[in-house]
C-alpha cells in the first residue's frame, strides 16, 4: 500500500515514485488515490457501524455524556480493548465526539442516526451488515457476463432482516400516523372495514403496522421472497394479530375481480421484473372507487438529474447488487433499478394500467416520494 501521508514516518507517494525511478505522481493523480482510499476507509467504517449496532455500543452510549472504553466496557460486558480501538475509529469517523481524557461522546444527533431505532425517523444503523460473502460477488460477477440478475432471496435472511430494520421506523412514526389520513378517504375506510393488499410486503412492517391500527380492516401481504415472509409470519404471530394472510407470491396471485379497497406498494416497483404486469394486476384487483398507494425512491430521468442527489453513488451501488439485479433475475426483466422509476414513467405506467387519477404527495421524506393512484 502506498502511504497518502507525510508527517508519520510513512513512505510518501513522491518516495514510492522515485524508488523505482519513475517520476512522482502529479496532484491530480494523488487527490484521485486519496478519493479511492477513502472508499476503502467508507467499507471498513462501515463494518464499525454494523459491529456498533449489533454489540450494543451505540445504545450504551446514548444520553450517557463522556464515556471511558473502561466505562462502556463496564456497560456492554465486551473487552475494554476492542472497545477502545472501536471508539477511536468512531472518533476518527467523526461518528463520535473525541472529549479528551480517552473519553468518547454520543452527540444527541448521532444517538438519533445510530441509536434510535424506535422513534427517530433518521436511524440508519440498520442499514449496516456484515460483509457480503464471496460467491455472492461470484454471482454478481457473472451476472455482468450472462445479464441475468440475482433473485432477491440470494441475499439470504439477513436481506430481509436489514430491509426490515431500515422500514421500521417509518412504518412506526410516519405511514399510520401522518401519510394515510394524507389520502383522500383512505383512514375513514380503514377505520370502518377495509380490504387492503400489500404488494412487496417484505418482513410486515408496514403490514403489522397497518393492521394493528385498523383491527376491523383485513390486510393480505404479496411477496416473492421466502426469507420476507417467513420474517412477516413472526411479526403478525407475536402482535398477535388475526386480520393478516400472507402469501408467498407476486402480483400474479392478486385476485382477478375488483376486491382491495387500498393496494400499497412500498420501495418494491423497481425492483420486480415485470412492474407493467404487477401494476395491471393492481388494476384488476382494486375497486372503481379504491386507492392505490406507492412508495418509490425519489429519482430523475436522466443521470444529471440523478447527480443532483448526494447519495446517488450509493443509490447506484444499492442498485447494482440489489435492485437492478433482482429486476434482471428473469430473462427480459426490465431492469428499472433503484433510480429507475421515476414519477414520469410510473405516471405513464399507471396510465396504460387503466388508472386515471394520479397525485404526487411530498412528505418531507428525504429519500422517497409518495404517489395516490386512482382508477
Amino acid at each position: 500500500m502506498v502511504a497518502l501521508t507525510t508527517g508519520t514516518g510513512g513512505t510518501t507517494a513522491e518516495d514510492a515514485g522515485r524508488e523505482d525511478g519513475a517520476p512522482p505522481p502529479d496532484d491530480e493523480a494523488l487527490a484521485f488515490a486519496l478519493q479511492v482510499w477513502q472508499y476503502k476507509q467508507g467499507e471498513l467504517v462501515s463494518l464499525l457501524i454494523h459491529l456498533g449496532d449489533r454489540l450494543g455500543l451505540y445504545r450504551a452510549m446514548r444520553g450517557r455524556g463522556p464515556m471511558t472504553p473502561a466505562d462502556l466496557a463496564a456497560a456492554t460486558g465486551l473487552q475494554e480493548r476492542w472497545v477502545a480501538e472501536w471508539l477511536r475509529g468512531q472518533g476518527a469517523a467523526h461518528l463520535v465526539t473525541i472529549c479528551g481524557g480517552d473519553r468518547f461522546e454520543l452527540s444527541e444527533a448521532g444517538a438519533a442516526v445510530l441509536a434510535d431505532e424506535e422513534s427517530s425517523l433518521l436511524f440508519a444503523a440498520g442499514a449496516f451488515g456484515p460483509q457480503t460473502d464471496e460467491t455472492f460477488v461470484d454471482d454478481l460477477a457473472e451476472a455482468f457476463r450472462t445479464g441475468i440478475g440475482l433473485p432477491y432471496d440470494r441475499q439470504g435472511p439477513s436481506g430481509a432482516h436489514r430491509t426490515e430494520r431500515m422500514l421500521g421506523p417509518w412504518a412506526r412514526i410516519a405511514l399510520v400516523p401522518r401519510i394515510l389520513p394524507a389520502l383522500d378517504g383512505v383512514a375513514a375506510k380503514l377505520a370502518a372495514a377495509a380490504t387492503v393488499a400489500d404488494v412487496g410486503c417484505g418482513a410486515g412492517v408496514a403490514l403489522t403496522a397497518m393492521a394493528s391500527a385498523f383491527p376491523a380492516s383485513v390486510f393480505h401481504g404479496y411477496d416473492i421472497s421466502r426469507h420476507a415472509i417467513d420474517r412477516a409470519t413472526e411479526k403478525v404471530t407475536q402482535a398477535g394479530l388475526d386480520n393478516v394472510t400472507l402469501h408467498l407470491s407476486g402480483a400474479d396471485a392478486l385476485p382477478t375481480e375488483a376486491t382491495f379497497d387500498l393496494v400499497v406498494t412500498f420501495d418494491c416497483l423497481h425492483d420486480m421484473t415485470a412492474p407493467q404486469s404487477a401494476i395491471a394486476a393492481i388494476r384488476r384487483a382494486i375497486r372503481e372507487d379504491g386507492t392505490w398507494l406507492v412508495k418509490e425512491i425519489r429519482c430523475a430521468p436522466d443521470l444529471e438529474g440523478n447527480l443532483a442527489n448526494p447519495m446517488a453513488a450509493l443509490m447506484y451501488g444499492l442498485s447494482v447488487t440489489g435492485c437492478m439485479s433482482s429486476a434482471l433475475s428473469e430473462p427480459g426483466g426490465a431492469g428499472l433499478g433503484t433510480l429507475g422509476l421515476h414519477p414520469e414513467l410510473l405516471r405513464a405506467l399507471a396510465d396504460a394500467a387503466g388508472f386515471s387519477r394520479f397525485t404526487m404527495h411530498d412528505f418531507d421524506d428525504p429519500a422517497n416520494l409518495y404517489y395516490e393512484i386512482r382508477p
